[in-house]
């Protein structure tokens, strides 16, 4: 939890330094792959701006983001709760509860800020309750009982809604920390759950938390007017 101190940071930054050269083929090939990712799933454009963001306008439902990139300096995937320590804060642009992805898929929230660090509380962490949904529409909410870093389930699908092994589960957009159509995962398996009409739906997560080496934090620019009518509704 101190690893957003700017002196363990540092620290961090200058051992992620050393130690880079050797992932770089592989984080190449992941940012090619999610350049592909995004292009295919979006009609969106690039725009370069001089923060270091990469801005996207998606007119088919009149919603903008702003992509901060950042570099993961530390990470766990074996505890109750699993962390990650990347390399942008506030100074960037980054708050407590922004949304965070990488080419793979849906990474975590921003749980803790300082000026030039965050960390990012993963999928694989007590209560995640990130809004999911299926190919054929059903929705529900991702949970993780503690026991893989590779598999999470999803509590709320009535089981007379029909489900295939492989169907892809993707971000709602409820909330608006994570844009509709994020990859999270992949249906593994699912049964009955006993005593109760839902399923008991497993899936295995598209991030490897074991490898994780960069990701991008999402700033919903226009998350306080979605805030504002969620709020008058209740």
């Amino acid at each position: 939890m101190n690893s957003a101190g700017n002196i363990t940071g540092r620290v961090m930054a200058y051992r992620q330094g050393i130690t880079k050269h050797f992932n770089l083929s592989e984080a190449n090939l992941r940012l090619q792959e999610e350049n592909v990712s995004l292009r295919r799933q979006l009609p969106i454009s690039y725009i370069p701006l001089q923060s270091g963001m990469v801005k996207i306008n998606d007119t088919l439902y009149r919603q903008q983001f702003d992509y901060i990139p950042s570099v993961v300096l530390n990470s766990t995937h074996d505890k109750q709760n699993n962390f990650l320590t990347i390399n942008v804060g506030d100074f960037q642009g980054v708050e407590i509860g922004m949304g965070v992805f990488n080419g793979q898929g849906a990474v975590g929230y921003v749980f803790d800020v300082s000026n030039h660090y965050a960390i990012v509380k993963t999928l694989i962490s007590d209560n995640p309750n990130l809004d999911v949904f299926l190919p054929n529409g059903a929705f529900g909410l991702l949970k993780w009982d503690g026991k893989s870093s590779k598999e999470v389930y999803i509590t709320g699908i009535a089981n007379d809604i029909e489900v295939n092994i492989g169907d892809e589960v993707r971000t709602r957009g409820s909330r608006g920390h994570f844009p509709r159509g994020i990859l999270v995962g992949r249906v593994s398996s699912f049964d009955v759950l006993e005593g109760n009409p839902l399923w008991d739906l497993r899936v295995e997560l598209a991030v490897d938390y074991r490898k994780i080496t960069d990701a991008y934090v999402i700033k919903n620019l226009q998350k306080a007017e979605f805030d504002n009518l969620e709020i008058s509704k209740e």
